[in-house]
C-alpha cells in the first residue's frame, strides 16, 4: 500500500503521505460505524474522518489536517479518488468527487463545535469526600 501511495505523491503533491494513511484509517472507522464490510458513501466516510480527527487530535484537528494539505471535505474527495485511481479503493458507478463537496466546514466541526472536557476543580473533589 505505501508504495502505491508514494506513486500517488509523485503525481500529486497537494497532500502528505499522512493524509492518505489517515484516510484509510477513517475508512475503517466508517465501516465500523455503519457495520459495512465494503463500500461506504462519501457522507459515511466523512463522518468516520471527522470522528477520528476529533478523537486523535482534539482541538488541533484542523491544524494537523491542514499541515497534510487537507483543508476541506473536497480535499478528502481528492484523496479518495487518488486512492481509487491507484487501485487501493473502489467505487460504484454512482460515486463521484462532487459527493464530497462542502459536506461540513472544518472551522465549524473542529473548532466551534469542539467540546473541552472540564475536570472538576480541586476544591470540588475535596468537598465531595
Amino acid at each position: 500500500m505505501l508504495n502505491k501511495i508514494k506513486e500517488i505523491l509523485k503525481k500529486d503533491h497537494r497532500y502528505q503521505i499522512e493524509a492518505y494513511t489517515f484516510l484509510m484509517a477513517s475508512l475503517a472507522v466508517a465501516q465500523k460505524l455503519t457495520q459495512k464490510q465494503n463500500h461506504v458513501t462519501a457522507y459515511e466516510l466523512l463522518q468516520g474522518f471527522k470522528i477520528l480527527a476529533q478523537e486523535e487530535f482534539g482541538i488541533l484537528a484542523k491544524t494537523v489536517l491542514a499541515s497534510w494539505g487537507i483543508k476541506t471535505t473536497d480535499d478528502v474527495g481528492e484523496i479518495v479518488f487518488n486512492l481509487i485511481d491507484a487501485g487501493l479503493l473502489t467505487k460504484t458507478e454512482q460515486d463521484k468527487k462532487e459527493d464530497f463537496h462542502n459536506i461540513f466546514n472544518f472551522d465549524e466541526v473542529f473548532i466551534k463545535e469542539y467540546q473541552f472536557s472540564v475536570l472538576p476543580s480541586k476544591d470540588k473533589i475535596i468537598d465531595d469526600k
